[in-house]
């Protein structure tokens, strides 16, 4: 017993109101997704490929689509078997122009496109060390780098001086030619980049001996660049037309400074917010005082507190980095303030240490007040306990 077809319309995924551009545009998945060229020896694959083309070549012609939507498969029973093509005219539907896209994705072909037309230039990519202080506020750097000039002796042609490029006897200086690729529905029209020209439309005969026939020599240039107050690690400045030279009359690529900035002492940057550390005396936090503070706009003083603990973090205002969209627009400066403990004391300093300890009744975890008998520490659910 034959194997019962499915619906057209299912197998394409569509609606019954589907217009032409919808068919088209479901057969051109299913063709590329099913073709036997993009699965080799896979029978499903190749199944689901002819059954997506029969579909396709029904629904795209009107009068078989107004047939099979009165009649169905009976109106076609005559014409083929199941899944197969032998009735089916398919050079009547617009598979060259599907087919051609498919096989121009499988063997790197092109369609509808110039080639020889005016094409722009690659974009070069390069990179320049600023420190951060030059991120802050911007700075003028100069670069050197291998930069392509239109050859002075061909003026570009690529041809020895006296002679000219002639036109491309391949393409006829189209910059495409036309190939056939044999398909399950027969010759198959396909358009590739001409080899012998490159897409140009051009050949050169006797090439430029200065630029070998490129018609372009390659010189060190020195390039200004502004690097923008503000900018961070890893962001690029891009200078227009200073990348590659354009092809047919295109304009030249742009040239992409990534900007590398150097790490800093003292200073760490998230965003436009800039934030370090301080350190402050013990008797500055106990008693208050001035310290100095460094930013990037210079040395700056901050009163701090009497009784201010440690890791204190207080904002200096507008001390950040200035914005990318308005300079006039600064982060700002966050300053964690850690008590400095000394290390080394001079004997006088210990006592008068000890003095002020016994001043301020400092007596948290004072040995003073622990019995010389048991010591006891309560906490969650029981109670240990320490001899001494």
């Amino acid at each position: 017993m034959a194997e019962q077809k499915r619906d057209y319309y299912e197998v394409l995924g569509i609606d019954k109101n589907a217009d032409d551009a919808a068919i088209k545009k479901a057969y051109r998945v299913l063709a590329k997704k099913y073709h036997p060229d993009m699965n080799p020896g896979d029978a499903e694959a190749e199944k689901k490929f002819k059954e997506a083309s029969e579909a396709y070549a029904i629904l795209s012609d009107p009068e078989k689509r107004r047939q099979y939507d009165q009649y169905g498969h009976a109106a076609f029973d005559g014409a083929g078997g199941a899944g197969g093509f032998g009735g089916f005219d398919f050079n009547s539907a617009d598979f060259s122009d599907i087919f051609g896209d498919i096989f121009g994705d499988i063997f790197g072909g092109t369609r509808r496109s110039r080639s020889n037309g005016p094409m722009k230039g690659a974009n070069i990519r390069t990179s320049v060390r600023i420190t951060f202080e030059e991120a802050v506020f911007g700075v003028e750097k100069e670069i050197e780098l291998m930069l392509k000039d239109e050859c002075t002796s061909c003026h570009g042609t690529g041809a020895k001086p006296g002679t000219s490029p002639e036109t491309c006897p391949k393409c006829g200086g189209k910059g495409q030619v036309v190939f056939t690729q044999q398909s399950f529905f027969g010759t198959v029209r396909n358009v590739q980049t001409c080899p012998d020209c490159r897409g140009t439309g051009k050949v050169i005969r006797d090439k430029c001996p200065d630029c070998h026939g490129t018609g372009y020599i390659t010189n060190k240039k020195k390039i200004e660049v502004s690097i923008p107050a503000g900018i961070d690690n890893g962001q690029c400045v891009r200078i227009r037309d200073k990348g590659e030279p354009g092809t047919n009359g295109g304009p030249r690529g742009d040239l992409l400074v990534e900007v590398v900035v150097g790490r800093h002492p003292i200073f760490q940057r998230q965003d436009e917010n800039i934030y370090s550390t301080v350190p402050m005396s013990f008797a500055v936090a106990s008693l208050g005082g001035e310290i100095v503070v460094d930013t990037v706009d210079g040395k700056v003083i901050y009163d701090v507190k009497a009784g201010t603990p440690t890791d204190t973090k207080v904002r200096l205002r507008g001390k950040g980095v200035p914005s990318l969209r308005n300079k006039n627009v600064r982060g700002d400066h966050y300053v964690t303030l850690v008590v400095q403990v000394p290390d080394k004391l001079s004997h006088e300093a210990r006592e008068l240490l000890k003095k002020f300890d016994e001043e301020t009744g400092d007596t948290l975890n004072a040995a003073k007040n622990v019995s010389s008998g048991n010591a006891e520490e309560s906490g969650g659910k029981g109670r240990k306990k320490f001899r001494k």
